[in-house]
């Protein structure tokens, strides 16, 4: 018959280190001896668990024979134990305390069982071997809960790395998202951006207030771009963009369609406000100063507006504005046009 390997407290604990030392936790003969006393014996095969993380506990357990493992998950090390070795003494020194980590035997394993009775008759029948036996395990578990601590900010410093990873990773996301929304040239929103915003409509709509749709278109700018150039060209459409920057409140969007149209959005409480806004911006282009070697040419637009039905689609407001804005545009331009609510009736007063 061949003979059963009884491991060792070494063989357990081979290749560990706590910091704090498993000698801390081995029993001193005497000590072992005053424990059995009271305890009782149970046996476990390998494989067997003792109790489970957070079950609450009243027991601690000294190891008579075989090895024991430790299991305290969040990331945290394993540990081994052997004979002579204790663990789960919280639970009788705080008593129904939650168990910090599963308990399961690495192989057949016999351990002493003490309960929280046996434990208050030991202080009283040998109150100064329990003294010693405290206050060791005390040392003990103070210098655990500080490698604990330890690790915990280890971890937290890992975690808060992580999340300004990913803050850097989503600011850079929204940084490519407005890039890919945005008009190079005026900042302003392009289309994509312009249908992303209506997209989120139920979102940023106020329902106290109604929506009117603005769209504005230079005239003469062929002209300017033939006769001075696309750079030039390109100064007087961020200008004209600046100056519907200036007019909008923080509930508008203004968006740069392409070429020298733009849309503006607004939220307003009523057709003839819509009007007005769109009067004041005629006015203000036509207020512009421009620079060389546009001095002296005076700059102007055409504003088509409609009136946005809350049960219509984009393409049904940009249709009706549009229609608008051609009529002004075949009238010389330089002035505005509203569609009224009801679709296409007579035009309200234009600039």
């Amino acid at each position: 018959m061949s003979e059963v390997h009884e491991p060792d407290p070494d063989e357990c604990t081979a290749g560990q280190s706590d910091g704090a030392g498993n000698e801390a936790r081995r029993l001193s003969d005497f000590e072992l001896d005053v424990f059995r006393r009271v305890a009782e014996k149970r046996r476990l095969s390998a494989g067997d668990q003792l109790f489970r993380r957070g079950e609450l506990g009243r027991t601690m357990y000294v190891i008579e024979s075989g090895c024991m493992q430790l299991d305290f998950g969040d990331g945290l090390r394993d540990k081994r134990l052997g004979a002579r070795e204790f663990f789960g003494e919280l639970a009788l020194f705080i008593g129904d305390h939650a168990r910090l980590a599963s308990a399961s035997a690495l192989s057949d394993a016999e351990v002493l069982v003490i309960v929280h009775a046996d434990f208050d008759a030991l202080l009283d029948d040998e109150p100064a071997i329990m003294a010693r036996f405290m206050r060791r395990s005390f040392t003990y578990l103070v210098a655990s809960e500080q490698r604990l601590i330890t690790h915990l900010k280890r971890r937290n410093e890992e975690l808060l790395l992580t999340l300004d990873s990913l803050r850097q990773t989503r600011t850079k996301l929204t940084s490519a998202e407005r890039m890919v929304q945005t008009d190079e040239l005026t900042s302003l929103h392009n289309r994509r951006g312009l249908y992303a915003h209506l997209e989120e409509r139920a979102r940023w709509q106020k329902p106290n207030l109604g929506l009117g749709l603005l769209l504005i278109d230079l005239d003469d700018f062929k002209q300017i771009n033939d006769q001075y150039g696309h750079v030039v060209g390109d100064r007087v459409l961020e200008l004209v963009a600046a100056q519907i920057r200036r007019g909008m409140t923080s509930l508008d969007l203004a968006c740069r369609l392409g070429g020298d149209e733009f849309a503006l959005l607004l939220q307003v409480t009523e057709p003839a406000e819509l009007a007005a806004r769109a009067r004041a911006l005629v006015e203000g282009v036509r207020r512009l100063v421009l620079p060389d070697p546009l001095s002296g040419v005076s700059l102007s637009i055409s504003v088509g507006g409609t009136w946005c039905e809350s049960d219509a689609s984009w393409s049904i407001w940009y249709s009706q504005a549009d229609d608008v804005l051609y009529r002004v545009k075949a009238e010389g331009g330089d002035h505005c046009q509203i569609a009224p609510p009801g679709d296409m009736g007579p035009r309200l007063p234009s600039a």
